[in-house]
């Protein structure tokens, strides 16, 4: 690899994200915040020329509900928990974007296509949870087909795929790849972030994990370009999550951005790659902090790209260079 890459992608959910874990009048203002949140990070990519994945689940992608219900796949998730599932409390949502912003979003994916080197990649058409038990893989392959179709696309071609809550199972990759997804992000190399339902996340490990943020216990996670021999998506493994603001913690800030930064700037100098990622909705509260810190990390990448030749580059476009390594090694 001639240079280090810069990935960003982001896990555009609205509601359909956190149905199971918070009620509208718990984190509707997080959500609401987030979509006003999406024009100024679009601002701020543009203002430094990144390129960015957009991993959106796919019934968002509608501003009405008559037509998100005509789209829904014949086969639905049979989770043992039932309340991980979306399709039971379509009767609760509203008819349109206008009346419920929370879980209908057809226009801010217009928007983000607007806007230079911003990929739509999926983020499954359920928000489809691929390690809870009940769900099966005939299940996850109609999800990823009904969000593959999704018609406000207009038959654009979906290359990228983030699993949601981070559930990678590999077992579904040739799914994925017969579907045509040519990369997913996979999970950093450290038992600490490795994948699991959400009944055996242990509160420790979200500790240790929050730790990590502000001071480096578990390494960079950047890592080489290199080939494959497998015809499977190319993993783009996360290195880090941007954890949003928080004012309690605001003291540890320059730690947190330290943390990042040097990460950045190694993977520059080591021609390789650092994978950054968060939910539109992490910006919803403390909106300007948030934008802040995000604007201090693309300057820096600006400066990497200076001082190094780092590029910025969505998935799809990483996973090309890659599929060009291995057809020309």
């Amino acid at each position: 690899m001639d240079c280090g890459i810069f990935i960003i992608s982001l896990d555009f959910e609205l509601n359909w994200g956190v149905h199971d874990v918070f009620t509208l009048q718990e984190y509707g203002q997080h959500l609401l915040g987030g979509r006003k949140a999406i024009g100024e990070i679009l601002s701020l990519f543009q203002k430094y020329d990144i390129h960015a994945t957009w991993a959106t689940v796919g019934m968002l992608c509608f501003d009405e509900k008559e037509t998100l219900e005509t789209h829904m796949p014949m086969t639905q998730p049979s989770y043992e928990n039932p309340r991980f599932s979306p399709y039971g409390k379509l009767a609760n949502i509203g008819g349109n974007e206008e009346t419920d912003p929370y879980h209908f979003g057809e226009s801010i994916v217009q928007q983000i296509l607007q806007v230079p080197h911003q990929e739509i990649g999926t983020h499954t058409f359920s928000h489809f949870y691929c390690l809870e038990k009940g769900q099966t893989a005939d299940q996850f392959k109609a999800d990823l087909e009904a969000a593959l179709s999704v018609p406000c696309l207009n038959e654009l071609p979906i290359r990228s795929l983030v699993f949601p809550r981070n559930q990678v199972n590999p077992r579904y990759l040739p799914i994925c790849e017969a579907a045509g997804i040519e990369s997913y992000r996979g999970n950093e190399e450290n038992w600490l972030y490795e994948p699991t339902s959400y009944a055996s996340r242990g509160s420790w490990k979200r500790v240790l994990r929050l730790m990590d943020c502000y001071v480096n216990l578990t390494g960079h996670h950047t890592y080489r370009m290199e080939r494959s021999n497998s015809n499977e998506p190319i993993n783009l493994r996360s290195s880090r999550f941007l954890r949003p603001y928080h004012p309690m913690l605001h003291v540890f800030e320059p730690l947190r951005l330290k943390r990042i930064n040097k990460a950045i700037e190694y993977a520059a100098e080591k021609r390789e790659i650092y994978h950054l990622w968060w939910h539109p909705h992490n910006f919803g509260t403390n909106t300007a902090e948030n934008l802040m810190v995000l604007e201090e990390i693309l300057q820096h990448v600006d400066k990497m790209r200076q001082v190094y030749g780092m590029q910025s580059a969505n998935m799809a476009e990483a996973a090309e260079q890659i599929g060009k390594l291995q057809r020309n090694p």
